[in-house]
């Protein structure tokens, strides 16, 4: 009798120790790397433009996946219960395109989520949800407030005090790089 009662408490046991994969779109196979020096790069590159804008009036800045991979990884992980974990941004076609993995209790799913990226009336960057794939596991509330509260934060957060003198007039995307012009009020 114990035997037979051992075996599904086995079963039970292991089915909540371990976590079960529910798809999701597929992950790319090209992977971006992460690491410290892209976001110090990102960091010096926005310094460096906020120094030349200051003389003509005029910021260009250009971002790439790395820089923004990296970024989005450092932000989520500090994170208490970041939405979701493993990110890599492509930045093609016109699109910011972010993978990820999201888990909610013992189910992990690939993750997509495709933005437009623009400039509002204000100046400010535009965060428009074109698409998101959580895989079979519900869409976290609050999804395109998040991630535009993370775009604020960057932008606010890198650019500093001249955040709110700068008035971006473009915004592009193409081949791997996000260039942003913007011009100084």
């Amino acid at each position: 009798m114990k035997r037979k009662l051992l075996f599904p408490f086995l079963a039970l046991i292991l089915t909540l120790a371990c976590t079960v994969f529910t798809g999701g779109p597929d992950y790319p196979a090209q992977t971006i790397p992460v690491s410290t020096e892209a976001v110090d790069s990102l960091k010096q590159q926005i310094e460096q433009a906020v120094i030349d804008g200051a003389q003509s009036g005029v910021i260009y800045l250009f971002i790439n996946e790395t820089q923004l991979t990296s970024y989005l990884a450092f932000k989520l992980t500090g994170s208490p219960e970041p939405m979701f974990t493993d990110p890599q941004v492509f930045l093609r076609d016109g699109q910011m395109r972010i993978y990820g993995k999201s888990k909610q209790g013992m189910f992990t799913a690939n993750i997509g989520i495709i933005l437009e990226v623009g400039a509002d009336e204000q100046g400010k960057p535009k965060l428009q949800i074109v698409s998101a794939d959580f895989g079979p596991l519900p869409l976290p509330s609050g999804l395109n407030e998040a991630i535009t509260a993370i775009i604020d934060e960057a932008y606010t957060g890198s650019l500093g005090p001249v955040a709110t003198g700068l008035r971006i007039e473009t915004i592009l995307i193409a081949d791997g790089v996000m260039a942003i012009v913007g011009r100084i009020r």
